[in-house]
């Protein structure tokens, strides 16, 4: 699968705006662009923060919220958090409601790598900067397109040992593929597997493993169930 990178994937038409901005008129300018994030810059493109339209939504839905905390509760609260807080969810500008700890990637990060922050820290896009000024945006969609652009083409071929010593390589980087246990034949592009296997859930897995290998036309299971004296 090609290797493709922030650089490849992002978006370079990025909305930035000065952190004075009234917050009506980033409310105005996300709905007027069908956008739900724009980066919070310095006049050079310095990124500051970014300002999304959740934030927007938490502003809205704390217009006319009565305190949250009791006399007992604010004794022990963190003050320092509470006030950043309320900052966020009642400020009046872009500056005051944006969000300060951005996760962002290079123009060379991998898709890959992409992809794993976006997972892990729960977000839909990721900004790319260098050199401290943004450069552009990876969105979730982004992501699917480069997805269907690494796959291989229906017209890539090779061999059929090419395709055998593919399937065993990317066996040998998995740990749950028992290369011990389970041959693997290819003729005229039908991936053979033949042996033994552990579970169902490997026979699967031996499947999805076969069809991103290039060239792969069929693939034919007939592994059968470990004998229990094999186990252990």
């Amino acid at each position: 699968m090609k290797t493709l990178y922030a650089r490849d994937l992002m978006a370079t038409k990025v909305t930035k705006i000065p952190p004075e901005t009234p917050v009506a008129a980033v409310a105005r300018m996300l709905a007027g662009q069908g956008i739900s994030t724009a980066a919070v810059t310095t006049p050079s493109g310095g990124l500051l923060g970014i300002i999304t339209e959740s934030d927007l939504i938490r502003r809205l839905a704390n217009e006319d919220k009565q305190p949250r905390h009791g006399w007992l509760a604010r004794m022990f609260m963190d003050n320092l958090l509470e006030a950043q807080l309320y900052i966020r969810s009642h400020g009046a500008t872009a500056g005051e409601m944006m969000s300060t700890q951005v996760i962002t990637v290079s123009p060379g990060e991998t898709a890959f790598n992409v992809a794993r922050l976006m997972e892990e820290h729960r977000i839909r896009r990721l900004l790319v900067v260098e050199n401290g000024d943004v450069v552009g945006i990876v969105s979730r969609s982004d992501l699917i397109r480069a997805l269907v652009m690494a796959q291989p083409s229906a017209t890539d071929d090779q061999s059929d040992e090419g395709i055998r010593q593919a399937v065993m390589e990317a066996m040998q980087r998995e740990a749950w593929a028992d290369t011990a246990y389970t041959a693997v034949n290819v003729r005229d592009g039908t991936v053979e597997f033949h042996g033994f296997r552990r579970s169902t859930m490997e026979s699967q897995a031996l499947r999805v493993l076969a069809q991103n290998i290039p060239g792969v036309r069929h693939i034919e299971d007939n592994t059968r169930s470990l004998p229990g004296y094999f186990a252990g």
